[in-house]
Formats: C-alpha cells, structure tokens, sequence
C-alpha cells in the first residue's frame, strides 16, 4: 500500500513541477506593458481629491416597508336550524 501511495505522490509532485516551470516560461515570454504617467501639480490634484470625495458621497435612503396583503377571512359558517315536526 505504501508503495502506491509514494508512487502516486512523485507522480503527484512531477505534474506540478511541470505546470510552476510552464507557468514561469509564458511569463518570461510576456510583452511588457508601459504605464503611460501624467504629472498633475499639486494644486490640481488637491482640488480633484477634494471633488472626487464629494461626488462620491451619497445621501442615505431610507427603505419603504413592502405593503402586505390583508389576511382573507374565512367566511362565517351559517348555523344549521333543525327542522321541528309541525304539531297536529
């Protein structure tokens, strides 16, 4: 049983070897993407913060409770009258 197992795990451990070293070369292919940086002077980027923090603020809505249906009422039951015999 032993020797199932171990063989199962180097198989096991051979595999990921495998994929890490292939996942490494298609990142070593990878084209590099250059970062385009725009330089703001630091008056400008005061007053974008200051608006962005604004703008992103919400006022807080308040959630109307769902209106429930009325509970329908079982229709009264009628009292059965008992029929009396007429007196002779």
């Amino acid at each position: 049983m032993n020797k199932r197992k171990r063989n199962a795990n180097k198989k096991h451990r051979k595999n990921i070897n495998r994929l890490k070293d292939l996942k490494k070369e298609s990142l070593k292919k990878k084209k590099v993407k250059k970062v385009v940086v725009e330089k703001v002077a630091k008056n400008d980027s005061t007053k974008v913060e200051k608006k962005k923090s604004a703008t992103t603020k919400k006022p807080a809505t308040k959630k109307t409770a769902a209106k429930k249906a009325p509970a329908k009422k079982a229709p009264a039951k009628k009292a059965t009258t008992k029929k009396t015999k007429a007196d002779k």
